[in-house]
């Protein structure tokens, strides 16, 4: 038999060995058959998934259906962004996070389905993967009959990939949960979607007007996200080593322990995605593994406390501490928060996150979440209750504003009045209704309001802040902000502002670092030395390098 023959009899499909032989399709082109080419052929619904996950799953790598059609493109936003940076973006390599997706054991209820029913079940738990992809800015570039590929880190250029990929595959499962009760009740069948997720270098060989895209891969990347999700027990995420080191801190998991992979030469260690940690940095998430010594920050330190000093007086101020990534612009304000000059202060902290851009408001919603005392999961009784308790008891005025501070919160509004105002409106209250409320609990105490990571705030958050830097210069208000040098500063003009630029570690800091962190044997002064040069004196890269070093010490 030929080698066609062969395979079509292992999934017992033998019967369309003549079909194949007449089409000339032969082992060396089944990467490249797509769904359509096996409707073309006449091949049923059910035959044509087993059929493309045999394809999926032979040879060494992964080989995939190409997007059919233009519902695969991405949202227009995600589109729009990702075509400007094209030309950079064709032959480069690219260190990304690959998620492949499918539902378990679809051959098996689409046989016992009505085609069209099947067929209608399909897109929908193909569209929710979609959707949930779109969500954290990933871009789906194959479709697999039954699940998707997905690709985050290109072409949307993100630091936090990894940590896209898994919060997507948490929503995947989330979405799929409905989807599956709908199949349930209608149908009378079980779906669950298994997900593996690696992190790795790939090259971008081609990209498309509607956001498909086309990857290579670079060494065991690609195949190894395939083995992760061929291996995951349904309803469940797998991902490597790789992926949870680069999103540790923001995920929890379960350790598996190394385990034997098809095409690779050693076991590797594998985990199970179980949930997401509620942080909102790469801080936040370091500081739950601890810190390492805190050096060279004493001039920053002291312009710190002289704008407190300034701010309880009554005289507001506004400091932005700018710096690029690792430099320990959250590190600084985490320190100053933990001096005793602050116990009278009411501190209150939020900041912007990468994910998040496009959500209006959010991080003023997580600060009133934090001045309410309100958890995430808090429903819709606890949230007006606590909101109407708190302002009443700080001011009787501050009714007028509970309406527009419930609806910030997504609480349903029943006030005629506030239903029939205009859209435009409704902000410019909402708005003045934040502020109302901050200046009020100034005069209460003195209030530390802090900000972070500005070059991801939404046009709305912009806006309030711009409304309370203009607002504080007679209440005892310390606004402290952060923030990468793209972000444009809208107020170097003000007298009562702030601007500290932080710079790498010098010398003597640098190696009080490194020796904190590796040790004092003099055995490590030239490593010391190598690790503070390669990383030009930032502390989160020089605690990378130290750390990969330890991995890796005999």
């Amino acid at each position: 038999m030929s080698d066609i023959t062969n395979w079509l009899a292992a999934l017992g499909l033998e019967e369309y060995s003549a079909l194949f032989d007449e089409n000339k399709i032969d082992v060396e082109i089944l990467p490249d058959i797509t769904e359509d080419d096996l409707k073309d052929l006449g091949i049923p619904l059910g035959h044509r998934k087993h059929l493309m996950r045999g394809i999926r799953e032979s040879g060494d790598g992964p080989a995939v259906e190409a997007a059919p059609d233009a519902g695969l493109a991405a949202p227009a936003h995600l589109a729009e962004r990702a075509l400007r940076g094209k030309a950079a973006l064709e032959g480069e390599r690219k260190q990304v996070t690959i998620l492949f997706a499918d539902l378990k054991s679809s051959t098996e209820f689409i046989e016992m389905m009505d085609a069209e029913d099947a067929d209608r079940l399909l897109r929908l738990a193909v569209d929710g993967m979609m959707t949930a992809v779109h969500r954290f800015e990933g871009t789906v570039n194959k479709v697999l009959g039954d699940g998707v590929m997905a690709i985050f880190g290109a072409p949307l250029a993100h630091e936090d990939h990894a940590m896209r990929a898994c919060f997507a595959a948490l929503a995947i499962h989330a979405d799929m949960r409905a989807i599956a009760e709908k199949a349930r009740h209608q149908f009378g069948v079980e779906v669950q979607v298994r997900i593996g997720v690696n992190s790795g270098d790939v090259i971008v060989r081609a990209i498309h007007n509607d956001l498909t895209m086309d990857y290579d891969a670079i060494g065991p990347t690609v195949h190894l996200a395939a083995r992760m999700e061929q291996m995951a027990v349904p309803g469940t995420t797998r991902l490597t080593e790789d992926t949870h080191r680069l999103a540790e801190g923001f995920i929890e998991t379960t350790a598996l322990g190394p385990i034997p992979i098809k095409g690779v030469s050693a076991p590797i260690d594998v985990f199970e995605l179980t949930g997401a940690i509620e942080v909102r940095s790469r801080f936040q998430a370091n500081l739950r593994r601890g810190l390492s010594l805190f050096v060279g920050r004493d001039s920053e330190m002291t312009s710190l406390m002289e704008a407190l000093g300034r701010s309880k007086l009554g005289a507001g101020q506004a400091v932005s501490v700018v710096g690029e990534a690792g430099i320990g612009k959250s590190r600084l304000y985490y320190e100053f928060l933990q001096l005793p000059l602050l116990n009278d202060c009411l501190v209150l902290e939020s900041g912007s996150v990468s994910h998040m851009r496009a959500a209006a408001f959010h991080p003023l919603v997580e600060l009133l979440r934090n001045y309410f005392g309100l958890t995430r999961s808090a429903d819709q009784r606890a949230v007006n209750e606590r909101v109407i308790d708190k302002l009443l008891a700080l001011d009787e005025e501050l009714r007028v504003i509970t309406t527009p501070i419930l609806a910030l919160f997504g609480m349903p509004i029943e006030d005629e009045d506030w239903l029939n105002l205009d859209p435009a409106e409704k902000r410019r209250r909402t708005l003045d209704a934040c502020r109302t409320l901050l200046l009020h609990e100034a005069h209460i105490q003195p209030l530390v309001i802090v900000f972070e990571d500005l070059h991801w705030i939404d046009p709305e958050t912009q806006a309030f802040l711009e409304l309370l830097v203009d607002s504080i210069a007679g209440a005892p208000i310390l606004l402290l902000f952060n923030y990468r040098p793209e972000y444009n500063d809208p107020w170097l003009s003000k007298s009562y502002f702030t601007h500290l630029r932080v710079a790498p570690l010098e010398q003597m800091g640098g190696d009080a670092l490194l020796t904190d962190l590796l040790g004092d044997d003099p055995a490590f002064k030239p490593l010391r030395a190598v690790i503070l040069a390669r990383t030009e004196g930032n502390p989160f890269l020089s605690r990378k390098a130290s750390k990969a070093w330890s991995r890796t010490a005999p």
